[in-house]
């Protein structure tokens, strides 16, 4: 008896998908930019290469924005990407229960020390 994601899973799945993104959209602006800055450096074609990358870096991070606001569509076919990203394997319900326990007990006990320094 499989049973699908939970709605709180889900929500989770698609902060990490647009976290994931966020990230990918961050770096592949550097990466364009700096190896533009570098490729400038070693050749002395300043700022040439720089602009290069920085058009190379707004056309990745347009696309990386366009798979994101693709995330929570129920009709939209997302890109490689957010699949790659979506594929990512989500805890089980039973995991995620013993990880809550676990949390709640850590909390307990901490209340615990902390009303015994007072």
């Amino acid at each position: 008896m499989t049973e699908g994601p939970t709605p709180e899973q889900q929500d989770l799945r698609a902060v990490g998908v647009a976290t994931g993104l966020g990230c990918s959209i961050v770096a592949a602006l550097i990466l364009c930019i700096g190896g533009g800055v570098w490729l400038d450096s070693r050749f002395g074609t300043s700022p040439v290469l720089t602009l290069l990358g920085v058009a190379l870096g707004l056309v990745v991070a347009g696309y990386q924005l366009w798979e994101l606001a693709k995330v929570g569509s129920k009709t939209a076919r997302p890109g490689p990407m957010t699949r790659t990203l979506s594929r990512l394997p989500m805890p089980s319900r039973r995991a995620a229960r013993s990880l809550r326990d676990r949390d709640q007990s850590a909390s307990a006990r901490l209340k615990e020390l902390e009303g015994n320094e007072e």
